[in-house]
């Protein structure tokens, strides 16, 4: 995620001070990795250093002084620009679990037991994730639902590749 560009698009709705863009975001987007301050602050200030953003005021506290930001129009065609780009799919072409069954049948260790041991974290995740989604907003239940079809599609490459350990096992160790 690109967290500029969702602080960027928060702006758009009016200037907030860095504070306020933090519990936006963790309210929207965070629910489980919240944003950590200083993170907000230094993309704040590599916006503000790229014209994205700009300073609407200022205000004097007990504390550090408080910075309110505004979106700038460069900010709100930023923007524009990377919802309009499409993500690039993943292939997971280098995926680590090919790879751990692949060892495993070039050392001679059991690679089914791989599989079961992914296969069982993988629906331990599932659980979670649906009793997550039962009980959630929306937004929750969308996140979840993404989740849920990625790990749908890893659980059909554990069977298929269950049901060709023996002709992997063929192609992958020496004659």
């Amino acid at each position: 995620m690109s967290i500029g560009h969702t602080l960027l698009g928060l702006l758009e709705s009016g200037p907030r001070h860095g504070y306020d863009l933090k519990r936006a975001f963790d309210e929207k987007f965070g629910h489980d990795k919240p944003l950590h301050y200083g993170q907000v602050y230094s993309t704040m200030s590599r916006l503000l250093k790229n014209g994205l953003v700009e300073v609407d005021g200022v205000e004097a506290g007990g504390g550090p002084e408080r910075k309110r930001y505004a979106i700038t129009e460069a900010g709100i065609t930023d923007v524009q620009r990377w919802l309009a780009t499409p993500e690039k799919p993943e292939p997971y072409l280098q995926s680590t679990l090919y790879t751990k069954v692949v060892l495993a049948l070039l050392t001679h260790r059991d690679a089914a037991d791989i599989l079961d041991t992914q296969r069982a974290e993988h629906l331990r995740l599932m659980r979670i994730l649906t009793d997550r989604k039962r009980k959630g907003d929306l937004a929750d239940q969308l996140i979840c639902d993404h989740a849920l079809f990625h790990l749908e599609a890893d659980l059909r490459w554990l069977e298929l590749t269950s049901a060709r350990l023996g002709k992997l096992a063929k192609e992958v160790l020496p004659s």
